[in-house]
């Protein structure tokens, strides 16, 4: 299957250190990878259905240092939908005035919502369906930009029903908090004073985050899989929904 990689910083932060490990595991999942880096209400989102390994695309964010409170990044091992840059995750929709990503892992199994107008998907994996589909019923359940945690307490609701089709590993994310669901396998960390050196599980690079930030940042990495050997990860139970903002987890 894919896997997922998000960043949730309470202050603008690169993430070449962690997607330079990541994208070494596009050897096993090479149909594609797409990151977004949200910008106030913006998003920064590049796709390319190439491998994340062959990808120039992918080599400009391993050597550009962009920074982002909010991160969203996707590895593709297609099992719905051919290989096509429609079908490449993460994806992006606007809702109140904010722009919304959405990334999965996973396989839905007979998975058909009915979607209105307002959200249909432009490529054909389950991904993009349920993506849509969530956007609806949000919109549906709240009338205007709902604070962190009524959203997540309507997610909560949402989140089972979709579930319930098969595996639904996922991360959400409108700039300012980001949500990450466990149906199989998703760890995290946080990251704060005092900052230690990490070395990479996949890759043979090491870096002293001592070095690069001040006592005040603080930054949350949430993975499929343990980026590094060194660091204490953490795994989410089967469906559990975290919620990150300011760099740390909050609910």
């Amino acid at each position: 299957m894919c896997q997922l990689l998000g960043l949730n910083a309470n202050t603008p932060t690169d993430v070449v250190f962690s997607f330079t490990g990541f994208s070494t595991r596009a050897d096993e999942h090479k149909d594609g990878f797409g990151i977004a880096f949200f910008e106030g209400r913006g998003a920064r989102v590049f796709v390319d259905a190439q491998s994340a390994r062959c990808s120039p695309v992918a080599d400009m964010v391993r050597r550009y240092p962009i920074r982002s409170r909010s991160v969203i990044a996707h590895i593709r091992k297609a099992t719905q939908g051919g290989v096509a840059l429609e079908n490449t995750h993460p994806f992006q929709r606007e809702l109140w005035g904010r722009t919304w990503v959405f990334a999965h892992n996973g396989d839905l199994k007979g998975y058909a919502p009915r979607l209105h107008a307002s959200f249909h998907p432009v490529g054909d994996t389950d991904s993009e369906r349920a993506f849509c589909w969530l956007m609806q019923e949000l919109a549906k359940a709240h009338a205007s930009l709902p604070s962190i945690a009524e959203l997540t307490t309507t997610l909560r609701e949402l989140v089972p029903g979709i579930a319930a089709h098969g595996s639904f590993n996922f991360m959400l994310s409108h700039g300012e908090a980001l949500w990450a669901h466990c149906s199989t396998r998703l760890h995290w960390l946080v990251r704060e004073h005092p900052f230690r050196a990490a070395r990479l599980a996949d890759e043979d690079l090491s870096v002293d985050f001592a070095s690069v930030t001040t006592p005040a940042d603080r930054v949350a990495v949430i993975v499929t899989e343990p980026l590094t050997r060194d660091e204490r990860w953490q795994a989410l139970a089967g469906g559990e929904l975290a919620v990150f903002h300011d760099g740390a987890r909050v609910l």
